[in-house]
This record gives C-alpha cells, sequence and structure tokens, in this order.
C-alpha cells in the first residue's frame, strides 16, 4: 500500500503571514482626568476608548494645508468674542497653532510657553494665535489664568481644524496639535505636528522665524 509523503513544514507555515497588530486596554492607553498621559485629552472617570478593528488601523492623514500654499480664509471668535479673520494678520508673519483643549496638562504647557517666549517672537516680527474648538468663554478664563498675551481663538465644531486637514491622534479621538507659520504674505512656511512634545513646538517655529 503507498504511503503518503508530506513535505518537511508545518500546515501553518502554508498560512498567509500577517504582521502583528497590537492593541492595548484603554487602561493603558489614559489615564483619567487631567492626569493623561495624552495631555490634551478630557476624560470623565467613566470614559473608555474602543479598541479599533483589525481593518481600521492607524491612518496617516494628509492636511489640506500644504507647505507653500495660501490656507483659506476663516471667521472666529476670539476670547473677547470679537469676529477675527485670518486675512487681519496678513502682513507680519504669523504662528497658528491648533490644540487640543484649555487647561489639559500638555495644552497648558505649550500655552505657557509661547507666553514665556512671546518676548522672542515678538522680536522676529511675528503674531501667535491659539485655535481649539473651546468656547469664547473658556478662552478668556484660561488666558486670564495663565497670563497669555495673546489671541486665543474658538473653533466651536472644529469647523477650521476639519478645513485645514488637521490629523487628529489616538485613533481619531483626540484633536491634533499642530503649529502652522505663515509668512507676512499669508503663504505656509511650517507645519509641525508633535502631541507629545508641546514646548517642541516653540523651539521648531523660532528656528523657522529666525531664518525668515
Amino acid at each position: 500500500m503507498a504511503s503518503l509523503s508530506l513535505p518537511k513544514h508545518t500546515f501553518t507555515s502554508l498560512l498567509p503571514t500577517q504582521t502583528p497588530r497590537h492593541y492595548y486596554p484603554s487602561s493603558q492607553l489614559v489615564s483619567k482626568s487631567s492626569n493623561s498621559q495624552f495631555y490634551g485629552l478630557k476624560l470623565s472617570n467613566s470614559t473608555s476608548l474602543p479598541i479599533p478593528s483589525s481593518s481600521s488601523g492607524m491612518n496617516i492623514i494628509c492636511g489640506k494645508v500644504e507647505k507653500g500654499k495660501v490656507p483659506p480664509n476663516f471667521n472666529l471668535k476670539d476670547q473677547d468674542g470679537k469676529s477675527v479673520s485670518l486675512s487681519k494678520f496678513k502682513g507680519k508673519p504669523l504662528v497658528l497653532y491648533f490644540y487640543p483643549a484649555d487647561e489639559t496638562p500638555g495644552c497648558t504647557k505649550q500655552a505657557c510657553a509661547f507666553r514665556d517666549s512671546y518676548e522672542k517672537f515678538k522680536k522676529a516680527g511675528a503674531q501667535v494665535v491659539g485655535v481649539s474648538g473651546d468656547d469664547s468663554a473658556s478662552h478668556k478664563a484660561f488666558a486670564k489664568k495663565y497670563k497669555l498675551p495673546y489671541t486665543l481663538l474658538s473653533d466651536e465644531g472644529n469647523k477650521v481644524r476639519k478645513e485645514w486637514g488637521v490629523p487628529s491622534d489616538l485613533f481619531g479621538t483626540l484633536p491634533g496639535r499642530q503649529t502652522y507659520v505663515l509668512d507676512k504674505n499669508g503663504v505656509v512656511q511650517l507645519i509641525y505636528n508633535n502631541q507629545f512634545q508641546p514646548e517642541k513646538h516653540i523651539d521648531e517655529t523660532l528656528k523657522l522665524l529666525q531664518s525668515l
């Protein structure tokens, strides 16, 4: 009777290989309330984050605003409730930074770093503007508490953030932290994204402004 011989490999080796995906429980990703290691995420004690399916993965989002281009204009309210348009800042370099939320650890650190270097920005002839989805009242309290000398704009509903294509972090649950430097003609000269090192935004923008 003929015998059946098999190749010297296992059946599992015949299966298509897959790159392993590593997912972590939400408790390991984000800690509670203002102690969030992700700096910009406001969480209640009951907040949990969904674990993404294997088909979602980490998406890299290309922004609609690109270096060398003029971004779309906008009209937003500042911390005093006054309407401010992007075109108002034309004529001087502009540092426009999008941040997740007022009063979160990373955003407070970033706001105060811009404050502490504000004279350097003025010396470079640049204006500084912060943008988040908080309302004007929140911005007013935030600016007063930390003595912020620059404008904060309220992008409620994140309309401008979406129009500019600011990417989100943490599978879309955390608004991105992205800074744009526009020259005096309103053309983008730098786009810098760094969620977890807020102070680096100041270093990178000042470095560029000194070369303009």
